[in-house]
């Protein structure tokens, strides 16, 4: 049975359509996998691709379209509406057909091996592939973004998986690892940043606090402003739809929307 493996690069540029192209065009020349999509989001400044594959080949593209985005993005210049790490901020690796979660925590502890001993940059392992509670999230492990890396790498228990623990300030860090297909969405509301903001801290998981936890398990969320739209925005990630479909997250927006907005 063949094996496939699928793959969500996220690169740190949403507005540069050569550097988007580029990055793309590199991935596509391993064989063995396939480019199935980039979607870019300027404000965001952000792009996730998509690739499925053998899972060497899939390695092997996506470590090749990283080489592109080190010499094409400077995360000192880098900004965005999106958390952010690194210019490759979030790789995770899905199974498809024939791959186990196992196998697929195998790619991600490669693949970050790899980036590291290739590019000379920190990796963090996360979710199924990370074995440190603390660091289990991608919230966990993006909180300060690639502002508050400086101080934080240093620290031992900040220690990166694999490279260098000090800060590459052209890079910053990169997170993978292996979880769940997860569904992303957004909940568009005539309201303001502040207001999405609110519904998004009570719905998500992870809430306000660890004292202070939201309502829905494997739900992330947080809220944005759309201007050109006039419109506010929840964008939300359902990391497993099995324990929280995604029509209960939809009710529970729109149950905190008529408390929280209130017609003028």
């Amino acid at each position: 049975m063949a094996q496939l493996v699928a793959c969500s690069p996220n690169f740190s540029e949403g507005v540069r359509e050569d550097v988007i192209s580029a990055i793309a065009d590199a991935m596509k020349e391993t064989s063995n996998c396939w480019l199935l999509d980039a979607n870019p989001d300027d404000k965001a400044n952000r792009t996730v691709y998509t690739v499925v594959g053998q899972p060497d080949a899939v390695i092997n593209a996506v470590i090749t379209g990283a080489k592109v985005a080190k010499r094409l993005i400077d995360m000192e210049q880098q900004r965005g509406d999106h958390p952010r790490l690194g210019a490759l901020d979030v790789c995770a690796f899905k199974p498809v057909k024939g791959v186990s979660k196992e196998a697929c925590v195998e790619c991600s502890r490669a693949f970050g091996q790899r980036l590291a001993m290739e590019l000379g940059v920190p990796v963090y392992l996360y979710e199924m592939s990370s074995t440190q509670e603390h660091r289990k999230t991608l919230s966990q492990i993006r909180a300060g973004e690639y502002e508050g890396l400086p101080e934080k790498i240093v620290k031992p228990e900040w220690r990166p998986d694999f490279g260098p623990p000090k800060f590459v300030s052209s890079w910053g860090a990169t997170v993978t690892g292996a979880r769940c297909y997860s569904l992303n969405f957004n909940v568009n509301l005539l309201a303001t940043k502040e207001q999405a903001n609110r519904i998004a801290l009570n719905i998500r998981e992870e809430g306000r606090s660890p004292d202070k936890p939201g309502r829905l398990k494997a739900v992330k969320a947080q809220g944005r402003l759309i201007p050109e739209r006039r419109m506010a925005q929840i964008a939300i990630t359902v990391t497993d739809p099995e324990t929280t479909p995604i029509h209960v997250v939809y009710e529970e927006c729109l149950k905190d929307a008529k408390v929280c907005i209130q017609p003028s």
